[in-house]
């Protein structure tokens, strides 16, 4: 029997790739490759790349060039570049990369196996054209589900599931769906509630990759979720470009409002977490849902983006820092110990000093759980890279590191707010010096800190996947310490 092709997934970016990845990883294995965890092991690279900002563009290309080292020197024979940033550039990535023996966009999804056979055995596989995806669908949303069957989605293009699946690879919810394999034990794992994004924000690139918004059908959401609980995750976090839109091509705005208590209702699911919501478009029902269903998290990842009117106004976005700041005190008169994130762009074309001002007037008064904050930098393509205005880049900087040690100051006083609450801690992972760590509903993944788990609770037997409950008693940084009794959780 001839031995098994293997492939390994490197994944870069958001939580959205980590997902395309598990796509590919399923599809892969159910045409019989074989997934390894490390590049060096793998026949071929598969590297899952992001073009979002340039410094993620930077960390793509370097992993690149890094799996392409392996070659000659081990067993990996060719390094491929899918995801946004092959997606984005195509044939000039492919032009400036030789390194890279193919670089693939999304339409290449549904046959990746034979394009990497191809690769393997030789053969050349044409570099991926960029395209605007945004005139992939209609312009009307009532008509892009039709449409859309037509339309490579990663994360939720329908296909045909072979019946004789591999043990845990599966179809997201029945025969016609997307196949999924899960690439590690974490407790937690992302599912798309969408693809890309019909707001035009001056300063982003994303839409023309990543096309018009397209909801998942709540069938999908529900049967993915199903399968994800069986598979031992604990908690779902719910991901898209802006969840905030959910249902609007269904022909139901609120329809995220009804699909969250069901999902929260699926057995062996403890905690339902919302992503990426929009400001402009938070709705009374949903910030009600958000914040009283059991099981969903009382957390709110909002994109503000700057607080200042005119920056807001030349970013093609709306609001204020009076508006925002209304908006967080009807979010915490609901849930008090509600979780808030934003990410935050200084250094915007035509912004003032008085701007910044006001955005430190809105930071101050917001009291946010974590602050991602970016320095402006032109993107290709966008609106905002065509403005005149532009800071130099040293006053860039400046604002950067000044609004950057404000946000690391205010957080830390936000987590010091937290002390004596009593929250629900989801174990992650047992740390040999730290002990059991684990995130509470108002931290997500990756971005907003964590708990470290003491007392007698925490002294043994805990295990990854369980639900404790425990007392703040301490922080480090956003970082927070809490006990945890010896019966605490379930």
């Amino acid at each position: 029997m001839p031995e098994r092709r293997t492939v390994a997934l490197v994944t870069l970016g958001c939580a959205r790739n980590e997902v395309d990845s598990e796509e590919l990883a399923g599809r892969l294995e159910a045409d019989g490759w074989q997934l390894v965890e490390d590049a060096e092991d793998a026949d071929v690279a598969v590297v899952n790349t992001c073009g979002f900002v340039e410094a993620a563009k930077k960390d793509s290309v370097d992993a690149l060039l890094e799996a392409n080292d392996l070659k000659g020197h081990g067993r990996t024979q060719a390094v491929v570049a899918v995801g946004c940033m092959a997606e984005r550039y195509g044939k000039e990535l492919a032009d400036a990369l030789p390194e890279a023996d193919g670089v693939l966009g999304f339409d290449d999804y549904s046959d990746i196996s034979n394009r990497l056979q191809t690769i393997l055995s030789g053969g050349s596989v044409e570099a991926h054209t960029p395209r605007d995806r945004r005139k992939l669908l209609p312009i009307s949303p009532a008509e892009r589900q039709v449409a859309g069957a037509g339309v490579a989605l990663p994360g939720h293009a329908p296909v045909e599931a072979p019946q004789d699946l591999p043990e845990g690879v599966a179809p997201a919810s029945g025969p016609r769906a997307p196949l999924r394999r899960r690439l590690g034990s974490n407790p937690v794992a992302s599912v798309k509630l969408a693809s890309g994004c019909d707001r035009r924000c001056s300063f982003c690139a994303i839409p023309s990759f990543r096309g018009s918004f397209i909801s998942r059908r709540p069938s999908d959401v529900l049967g993915e979720t199903r399968w994800l609980a069986e598979q031992g995750v604990k908690e779902v976090m719910l991901v898209s470009e802006n969840n905030t839109s959910y249902g609007k091509d269904l022909g139901d705005i609120r329809l995220l409002e009804t699909l969250l208590p069901e999902l929260a209702a699926v057995d062996g699911i403890e905690r339902i977490r919302v992503s990426y919501l929009q400001p402009a478009e938070m709705r009374p029902g949903l910030i009600d849902v958000l914040t009283s269903t059991e099981k969903v998290a009382p957390y709110f990842d909002l994109s503000f983006q700057h607080s200042a009117p005119g920056v807001l106004r030349a970013m093609r976005r709306f609001g204020d820092t009076d508006r925002f700041l209304e908006l967080l005190e009807t979010i915490r008169s609901k849930a008090p110990q509600a979780g808030v994130r934003s990410n935050f762009i200084v250094g915007f074309p035509g912004e003032t000093e008085g701007d910044l001002a006001e955005l430190e007037r809105f930071l101050t008064g917001a009291r946010l759980d974590a602050i991602g904050v970016f320095g402006y930098s032109d993107e290709e393509g966008t609106e905002a890279a065509t403005y005149d205005g532009k800071l130099e880049q040293d006053v860039v900087d400046e604002r950067l590191a000044h609004i950057a040690r404000l946000a690391e100051d205010l957080t830390s006083q936000r987590a010091e707010e937290r002390l004596g609450e009593t929250v629900e801690v989801l174990v992650e992972s047992l740390d040999e010096e730290e002990g059991p760590l684990g995130r509470a509903a108002h931290q997500a993944p990756e971005t907003d800190g964590q708990i470290r788990l003491t007392g007698p609770g925490a002294s043994g037997g805990l295990q990854v996947g369980r639900m404790v409950m425990a007392k703040v008693v301490g922080t480090e940084g956003v970082d927070l310490v809490a006990e945890c009794p010896e019966e605490a959780g379930r």
